[in-house]
């Protein structure tokens, strides 16, 4: 869900020079404090070109940059040395369910704990069933004050001696047995893997995932601690070496392609790197382009991309090099609703694994681009757009009812531009100045001027509500959280 795509209710702050102000229609090289008018489409090439003009030496653009970078560290090393707030903190009237990261003994010794009880309620006569907490879309809480979803704990039964849910009590026995074996074998495999070892139960793959989910929230702990993980999707190069099973990787050495993000990020550690800043791409394609034009060695940076909607491996990778790395995210994505609610999912967290939001979620990712207002801005030529599907204006309204979105002021004006002029547009638009032109001018020019949405508050500045909330006795002041009923 989802920003990067925030503690108290802020405001976005456009960080950029008077000729990129959000509110001008095109960027006009000659005078760039007057909007120009849109340029025709037999303009629009010439027209994006002259735009490199505004364009500073490098040597310049780095300096910015280091600075930018020497801020965010500061601000968040001095962060994480204060107090962090989280659930537990929060004077909520309902529970909330979260899980931690287990050894694979804590787990295997879960389990067993659980097929007991199990044992001793079927020989007490009673049958056996489990205690799901529920995921369904009104127990999905948005938490202002921790600027992610959380899922509320509101625990379901699973009996075995019902008809309607016989089939899941049985998936739900046989996932516990099989993590089991993995936990005493100490081996991962994939949820392809899973699925395959009893196809006749499963049916689809899509069954077994889902009571895998269930089963974290049962046993209370992330999935990636049940030993079972996703084939390998997302992927990251550039200016980063890290060590995966002793194996040292250098990303300014893995080619287009960049090195596939492992599975198991458990296995990743020594992380190292002179990068400024992360930049985190939708699409495989814009990645594509920014490795082959070794974007990262003119202006140093960790390229992720997970080619589409987010996987928990890219999830937690992204959020390891924040942590450990203490680097600014810029997020650029495509200017349409799907590329927002990508952009939150890294931010706030999915609903499908809102237990897990505390450990999957990186705060204070800035969105870069390309926004709404940027095909103006840019002079994007209109064969170049798309029309946005009566679907694609449903989903930009929903958004616009988000919680998350309300508060912060840039979001909402880039989706009831996008919504009203019902314009959407992919990245590679910009292919239309040039193939280059996205590497050369657009996001050179988008950095020098620090074009991006950046909260003045956010997730990495609870910190600074925690002081002002807590009592002299250590306890929170009341903080309600908000249902999240829209599926992200």
């Amino acid at each position: 869900m989802a920003d990067g795509k925030r503690r108290r209710s802020g405001t976005p702050e456009e960080e950029s020079d008077e000729e990129f102000s959000p509110k001008a229609k095109t960027l006009n090289p000659k005078n760039p404090k007057k909007p120009r008018k849109k340029p025709s489409s037999s303009l629009s090439r010439s027209f994006a070109s002259s735009l490199g003009s505004l364009l500073k030496a490098d040597s310049s653009i780095l300096s910015s940059l280091k600075q930018f970078h020497k801020e965010e560290k500061q601000s968040l090393e001095e962060q994480s040395r204060a107090h962090t707030l989280s659930v537990s903190d929060l004077n909520l009237s309902f529970p909330c369910h979260e899980v931690a990261d287990l050894p694979s003994s804590s787990v295997g010794a879960a389990i067993e704990r659980t097929i007991l009880s199990l044992a001793r309620s079927i020989l007490a006569g009673n049958g056996f069933s489990f205690s799901i907490p529920s995921r369904t879309n009104a127990n999905q809480i948005y938490l202002p004050d921790l600027d992610r979803i959380v899922l509320k704990h509101n625990p379901l039964t699973r009996p075995f001696a019902n008809a309607s849910t016989v089939r899941k009590a049985s998936i739900t026995a046989r996932i516990l047995h099989l993590v089991h074996q993995l936990c005493n074998k100490g081996i991962h495999v994939t949820k392809r893997d899973l699925f395959y070892t009893d196809v006749k139960l499963f049916t689809d793959q899509g069954q077994s995932d889902a009571v895998l989910d269930d089963v974290s929230c049962l046993l209370g702990c992330t999935r990636s601690s049940l030993n079972v993980v996703a084939s390998e999707k997302g992927v990251v190069v550039g200016r980063l070496v890290f060590y995966d099973s002793g194996d040292r990787i250098d990303c300014t050495k893995m080619g287009v392609g960049g090195k596939a993000i492992p599975p198991n990020i458990d296995r990743v550690e020594g992380m190292e790197s002179d990068a400024l800043f992360v930049l985190l791409v939708e699409k495989d394609a814009a990645f594509m382009r920014l490795a082959e034009d070794r974007f990262y060695n003119r202006f140093p940076c960790i390229i992720v991309t997970a080619k589409g909607q987010p996987d928990v491996a890219t999830r937690l990778f992204l959020r390891k090099i924040r942590m450990e790395l203490m680097l600014p995210v810029l997020a650029l994505v495509d200017s349409d609703p799907y590329g927002l609610k990508i952009l939150s999912v890294y931010m706030c967290g999915s609903k499908n694994m809102s237990y897990d939001s505390s450990n999957l979620t990186t705060p204070g990712i800035k969105w870069l681009g390309v926004r709404p207002s940027d095909l103006d801005k840019y002079g994007v030529p209109e064969e170049c757009r798309l029309p946005m599907t009566e679907q694609d204006v449903k989903t930009g309204k929903d958004l616009l009812e988000e919680d998350f979105v309300k508060r912060n002021k840039g979001w909402v004006e880039e989706l009831e531009l996008m919504v009203r002029t019902r314009q959407k547009a992919e990245i590679q638009a910009l292919s239309s100045f040039g193939f280059q032109y996205l590497t050369e001018v657009y996001l050179p020019l988008k950095i020098q001027q620090r074009d991006w949405f950046r909260i003045r508050r956010g997730l990495w500045s609870n910190t600074i509500i925690a002081r002002r909330c807590l009592r002299p006795g250590g306890s929170m002041e009341s903080s309600r959280g908000r249902l999240f009923h829209r599926k992200m």
